[in-house]
């Protein structure tokens, strides 16, 4: 096997260890989906047409990543929509599973790290 291929085989399983992160990243909080979509769209492209137009064809991926890598931006709706799961998801975790202060006040900076990070991206029209 040539090192082409091996680099080949190595970006494409990187990839789809990405995309499992990132669809993992929708239902936990401190996990984010985008960076790791974008990875794995990163990987997918250095190393196999098929997975990548795959990703970026996705119905629930492809919008976000299209949208990211041909403007930079997000939609209003998917910056609510994150900004609301991200909150309700930490506000639980902070209440209702979290007994000490200083795991609390560590979700309350990530929380707002995140928010300013969302907030400062550019919104698609």
């Amino acid at each position: 096997m040539n090192m082409n291929k091996v680099r080949k085989s190595l970006l494409a399983m990187c990839g789809m260890v990405a995309v499992g992160l990132g669809a993992a990243g929708i239902f936990l909080p401190l996990l984010p989906t985008t960076p790791f979509l974008l990875l794995a769209a990163a990987c997918f492209f250095r190393s196999s047409d098929r997975l990548y137009n795959w990703l970026i064809q996705h119905r629930c991926f492809g919008h976000y990543i299209r949208q990211y890598r041909e403007h930079r931006a997000i939609s209003r709706q998917a910056k609510i929509a994150t900004l609301l799961l991200l909150w309700g998801t930490l506000a639980f975790s902070g209440l209702a599973v979290l007994e000490s202060p200083w795991g609390r006040i560590l979700l309350l900076a990530v929380g707002i790290g995140v928010t300013l990070h969302v907030l400062s991206m550019k919104t698609l029209k």
